[in-house]
């Protein structure tokens, strides 16, 4: 048989060639991250078993006993835990809804940086509100305790110096402001992270809708206002999208360095008291089932941010 010496034969099955061959290239390229994925993501899903046991630390799972439900029906049944499960889905949405609420802070700031004319102030600005993300929150506390603590605060010796205070203030011990106090520090320690995302939305805006707004005699906040936010506005909803499928993932190193005694009552989100009921009380059957709980209310809540994207943007982000 004669091959084909056609080169217009030869050419679509020569593209189609190298199309398969990118393609194994760039699921060998993923395949280490899909693995790592599942180790990290999906294998301890097997986890979620014990919830439905009554398991005791140092006992086998396959010796302790078999209760199913049991520790779901008791987050409803049993008064106490309930109140404290309510008490700490409160705490989550509403430091959650302040997250949201301040979510904006990082496009204003990204904006008003942006606008900075002179290069090196806006990188050193930039450098000093971006290196928080990369600070522990142990290290955050740390600082926390130089500037507040009781004894040898700053703050403390510096009212007290100037005559303000007769006797230190306890901040870091008190359960005023609580939810308040948690958003600020986490402001605080994003800010700069977060406004990276839009400046670089910023920098792929089309610079011929600046030049059309000078020309028809716009200012610099006009500016900001008619082509800088409405250019930004794609990127803001899709962060604000993927924030209301995590709002009831807290985290929980920023919670439990600063939690005490005195302000648990307000500091305990759901991620803490997973932690709490878990290696603290060792009940680790009933943090699962709590955990669990968490899971599938994150679940339900991507699935609503989706369909919302696709109302709202005609696009889904899942």
């Amino acid at each position: 048989m004669q091959a084909d010496t056609n080169p217009a034969i030869r050419t679509p099955k020569i593209r189609k060639r190298n199309k398969n061959k990118s393609k194994y290239t760039l699921f060998l390229m993923a395949l280490p991250f899909l693995i790592l994925a599942f180790i990290f993501s999906y294998l301890p899903l097997y986890g979620w078993i014990y919830a439905l046991y009554d398991y005791r630390p140092g006992i086998p799972l396959a010796d302790s006993n078999y209760v199913g439900l049991h520790w779901f029906k008791t987050m409803f049944s049993n008064e106490v835990r309930r109140l404290e499960v309510l008490r700490v889905l409160r705490n989550t949405m509403a430091m959650s809804s302040l997250g949201i609420l301040t979510s904006v802070l990082p496009v204003i700031f990204a904006i008003f940086l942006t606008e900075i004319r002179s290069s090196r102030f806006k990188k050193y600005v930039q450098v000093i509100t971006t290196l928080p993300n990369f600070i522990s929150w142990v290290l955050v506390y740390s600082f926390a305790f130089m500037l507040f603590s009781v004894d040898n605060g700053f703050l403390n010796h510096f009212l007290m110096d100037l005559g303000i205070i007769d006797r230190p203030l306890n901040i870091l011990a008190s359960d005023n402001h609580t939810w308040l106090t948690m958003t600020l520090w986490g402001v605080w320690k994003g800010l700069g992270w977060g406004a990276i995302m839009y400046i670089a939305a910023i920098t792929g805006i089309d610079q011929e809708l600046y030049e059309a707004a000078r020309v028809d005699g716009a200012g610099r906040f006009k500016q900001m206002w008619h082509v800088t936010i409405p250019g930004l506005m794609p990127t803001f909803f899709v962060l604000l999208l993927l924030t209301i499928a995590n709002f009831i993932n807290n985290g929980l190193e920023q919670f439990y360095v600063f939690q005490n005694a005195i302000n648990t009552e307000h500091i305990e989100v759901l991620d803490l008291y997973v932690y709490n009921i878990g290696m603290l009380n060792s009940n680790f059957s009933f943090s699962t089932a709590v955990s669990l709980l968490k899971s599938l209310i994150s679940i339900f809540l991507l699935f609503f941010a989706n369909g919302l994207s696709k109302l709202v943007r005609k696009e889904s982000i899942i």
